[in-house]
């Protein structure tokens, strides 16, 4: 071997080279050939390379050409020459094959990678009713082709980075030249060629590496299946990451809204957008506060009850054992673990686990007087509401966030509820992502940027870009309808 990786006049010892290098594998195949009279060798990977296009641009090519020299010519294959011998087998383990010449210290790199595309399907995760239909697959190229049929403009930027010392896992970067902010572009670059692990596989991997608060519950980048989401993002002047082999995107930064909006959000008429997102905003705070709340009244505070429905409680609450907190935990994680085992079931069990979780288990616990009927109530609903959220990283951030709410409701009542809603806020408020305010446009307080939070305003009168993302542009569109002046 040469210090240099430089490749050998010899053909025998740039083969010893690449198999020694490949620790001799055995899915490492050589094919002979003999062309104009000169030893040639073609090699690759068998589990990588596509066999119809070595035999279809490769060996096809090779035998049909009658060489006045040695070096052929590939017309309809990717093809570079090259003399290091390291960024050969580097070639080789993503699927290319080599061909090499007897006598000659250059060699070929040909394109004839495997791959597998699935059809771009709707993503189950995140469904609309209306709007497009496709989301993004396994394979980058195909994502990265669905973004730019979107959006035609030269200033869409694509940067391509490898991460992970063993796994190589190539990673897009994609934003708008014109639009997103300089600083925030080097701050991702600057975070992903930081990365020094052996594996990086999917952008869970990256998110965790790139992250500004890794011990905080709340994700902090958004993670989205949807093409046409990621397309809505670059366009406010934020960045996409994408990674081969992973059919998702992660968008930076995003605020705690960002969880909340829905894209059918855009789809719809906007009062009735506006009205569904104020009942997901208000599905968070029954999320994690209605055990603790009902914990709180029935243990400290059950004199602003009504004295029917007292009534009503104390009955349900008479020949069960346990306190509210008790009850609420043992009914919390029978749920988490029907949960769970309704994701890792195939969907035709995981339907039976549902029904007999939720109908046989429940009705036999309260028979048993382990629980109450309206513990069960308080349950269901806040189960209900934590899947409100489009995303599922902050659904289950708000699962878990309520465990504590309850300890803190049943030690103080309504003093521990309020204690907890203030570190929460407290948290949320100070949390930055990529140098953008996480609770962004409350917290720091930005009017403009309510246009598209709470409620969302007709199309037209979303002229402004958010403040958070930094956009080098803030202004979005002009006056969309002078028309109107002149009726």
């Amino acid at each position: 071997m040469t210090p240099t990786n430089q490749a050998f006049s010899e053909l025998k010892m740039n083969i010893s080279y690449v198999e020694q290098s490949l620790y001799c594998t055995d899915d490492l195949k050589q094919q002979q050939l003999l062309l104009n009279g000169v030893q040639s060798v073609l090699l690759y990977i068998d589990s990588l390379v596509d066999q119809e296009i070595i035999q279809t641009h490769v060996l096809t090519a090779l035998n049909s050409q009658a060489h006045s020299e040695i070096y052929p010519s590939f017309t309809t294959l990717e093809s570079r020459k090259d003399t290091d011998l390291q960024r050969g087998i580097d070639s080789l383990i993503q699927g290319k094959c080599l061909y090499i010449i007897d006598g000659y210290p250059e060699f070929y790199i040909l394109s004839t990678e495997k791959m597998y595309v699935r059809s771009t399907t709707e993503p189950e995760n995140e469904g609309v009713i209306r709007g497009p239909h496709n989301g993004f697959v396994e394979q980058l190229s195909v994502n990265l082709n669905l973004i730019r049929r979107q959006i035609i403009s030269p200033s869409l930027i694509v940067r391509y980075f490898n991460v992970g010392e063993k796994t190589h896992t190539k990673i897009a970067v994609v934003y708008l030249q014109d639009l997103a902010n300089p600083e925030l572009v080097n701050e991702v670059k600057e975070r992903i060629t930081s990365i020094s692990s052996d594996m990086v596989l999917a952008p869970g991997f990256i998110e965790e590496f790139m992250e500004d608060n890794p011990f905080s519950l709340f994700p902090q980048q958004l993670n989205t299946e949807r093409p046409d989401r990621v397309i809505a993002n670059l366009m406010e002047g934020r960045v996409a990451i994408l990674a081969e082999g992973s059919p998702s995107a992660l968008i930076a930064p995003v605020t705690f809204f960002a969880f909340y909006q829905s894209p059918d959000d855009y789809h719809g008429r906007w009062i009735v957008s506006s009205f569904l997102r104020l009942i997901r905003m208000m599905s968070f705070v029954i999320a994690f506060t209605l055990p603790a709340v009902y914990i709180a009244t029935i243990s400290f505070h059950s004199a602003i009850l009504p004295i029917e429905l007292a009534h009503t409680i104390k009955k349900s609450l008479q020949n069960i054992p346990f306190p509210a907190l008790v009850e609420a935990m043992l009914l919390e994680l029978i749920f988490e673990v029907l949960r769970e085992a309704g994701v890792r079931l195939p969907s035709r069990v995981g339907q039976t686990i549902g029904i007999v979780g939720g109908l046989v288990i429940g009705d036999a616990i309260v028979r048993a007087g382990l629980v109450s009927y309206t513990m069960i109530i308080v349950v269901s609903l806040t189960a209900i509401s934590s899947f409100l959220v489009p995303s599922h990283e902050m659904s289950s951030a708000v699962r878990i966030l309520r465990f504590p709410m309850m300890i803190g409701a049943a030690l103080f009542g309504y003093i521990g509820i309020a204690f907890g809603l203030v570190i929460l806020t407290i948290h949320l408020c100070k949390m930055e992502n990529f140098g953008s305010p996480y609770f962004a446009p409350v917290a720091p307080f930005r009017l403009a940027d309510m246009k598209d939070v709470w409620i969302r305003f007709p199309i037209w009168a979303l002229r402004g870009r958010p403040h958070d993302a930094r956009p080098q542009r803030l202004n979005q569109q002009k006056f969309s309808r002078s028309w109107k002046k002149r009726e």
